[in-house]
């Protein structure tokens, strides 16, 4: 039966992966496989990316190049941009973006066309796994329709799981080797297919009843940060009226041994998840008459962050005599989070276009972002800034919006005139620093 030397052929490692999507997620996923002896083909519609990989470079900063230059000396990766290809595989997966609409209606235009660019190749006995997030029902009513369309009938010959990422770049203790998998498959053969490739390469594998539950469980995880992000945001606009330093309350509040997890305001949401996924959620609950409330007054107070921070900017100007149109403006950190290079969504980027609506001269520093990235909705003709005592005494304010390790806050403290401090870095009261 196809199942089984399926599964003889993923158990032997002599199956061949396909990854399709080489960005944040498919990378490290394709390092994996290789690392753990499968032979992998990367696809991608990105040239550049094919042709670094194919030479053993990174072009993620948080994955090293001698990493992938050790995975490509293995002859078993290979990176591609002819779909034909996808009939050599033995089992697909697929990483794919799914960004939000104008509206913030989910877009699945990536993996809707990855699909259709799928399907006129795939042929019986091959596993495929959907790993991009969205919203349940994805995998029933967008995958295996497409799939079924072409004589193939899921669970006998082609297996179709769903199994979400649960990548958090630059985190050095949890990897994709030691993060839990979570898979749901179409079928009970598809789940056996789909538990037993990814226990070649992650040491636990979590089934759950099906593709729907998997779907789903990304989404609670994402939207349980999204709502307590939100919740500690909102009190953070509350204790700063009162005169109270949120980030103290919470280090006295983390001290509770049970019933408390600590979360962390900032200037908004970043990264391709959490801004995103709760409205993914809230979209599809609306086909059931259901209003999510919570969720999306969650999302309303983080997505209201950088206004805020932005009238913290103006109200600390405004009492140094400066009005915020021509003063010079320095946003430290443009990266979603600390010690990567990924500005996806991130609110740095936000905070840099409403500050210019208003006139400010906008510069930026990340080291880990040298040259501002092409993005959909924001266009700046920048570079990164080294940061220097010359360079920070002639700005009338920067603003620390991504903590990066690699910042040097002493010297920041000691030559800005004016610090909006957005991550909580400096605990102590200075006269120069405003906490946002």
């Amino acid at each position: 039966m196809l199942n089984t030397k399926l599964l003889e052929t993923i158990q032997s490692k002599q199956a061949i992966i396909g990854i399709v999507g080489l960005g944040y997620v498919g990378l490290p996923l394709m390092l994996r496989f290789v690392e753990s002896g499968f032979n992998v083909l990367g696809f991608d519609i990105d040239t550049t990316k094919i042709e670094q990989l194919n030479n053993g470079q990174s072009y993620i900063k948080h994955i090293g190049t001698d990493r992938v230059a050790s995975a490509h000396q293995t002859g078993r990766l290979l990176a591609t941009d002819d779909f034909t290809r996808v009939r050599e595989a033995d089992a697909l997966i697929l990483c794919v973006p799914t960004p939000l609409g104008t509206h913030h209606e989910p877009d699945l235009s990536f993996v809707i066309n990855t699909i259709n660019s799928l399907t006129p190749h795939l042929r019986r006995g091959q596993l495929l796994s959907l790993e991009s997030t969205t919203y349940p029902g994805t995998t029933e009513e967008e995958i295996r329709p497409r799939i079924e369309s072409k004589g193939l009938t899921i669970g006998e010959d082609i297996f179709l799981v769903y199994s979400p990422e649960r990548e958090d770049p630059g985190n050095k203790k949890f990897t994709t080797h030691n993060i839990p998998k979570i898979v749901g498959g179409s079928t009970p053969l598809c789940l056996d297919l789909g538990v037993t490739l990814y226990n070649q390469v992650v040491e636990k594998v979590v089934p759950v009843s099906s593709t729907q539950a998997a779907e789903m469980t990304k989404l609670l995880e994402n939207i349980y940060r999204a709502v307590n992000i939100g919740l500690v945001n909102e009190l953070k606009t509350v204790t700063d009226r009162m005169g109270i330093n949120i980030w103290e309350v919470i280090d006295a509040a983390a001290t509770k041994p049970f019933g408390f997890t600590p979360f962390y305001p900032g200037p908004g949401l970043g990264g391709h998840c959490i801004p995103i996924d709760p409205f993914y959620l809230t979209w599809k609950a609306r086909e059931y008459g259901v209003h999510t409330r919570f969720i999306e007054l969650a999302g309303e107070v983080n997505t209201a962050m950088p206004e805020w921070v932005v009238n913290k900017v103006m109200d600390a100007l405004n009492e140094r005599g400066k009005p915020v149109k021509d003063s010079k403006i320095l946003v430290l950190g443009i990266a979603y989070k600390k010690n990567v290079d990924d500005s996806r969504e991130s609110p740095a980027v936000e905070l840099m276009k409403l500050l210019q609506d208003k006139g400010g001269i906008i510069s930026y520093s990340d080291p880990h972002v040298p040259v501002f990235p092409k993005k959909r909705r924001y266009h700046f003709e920048l570079n990164s800034v080294e940061i220097n005592s010359d360079i920070l005494s002639q700005m009338d304010c920067v603003i620390l919006a991504t903590a990066h390790d690699a910042f040097n806050y002493e010297l920041i403290l000691e030559n800005s005139n004016l610090v909006v401090d957005t991550r909580g870095c400096y605990r102590e009261d200075h006269e120069n620093i405003v906490k946002a």
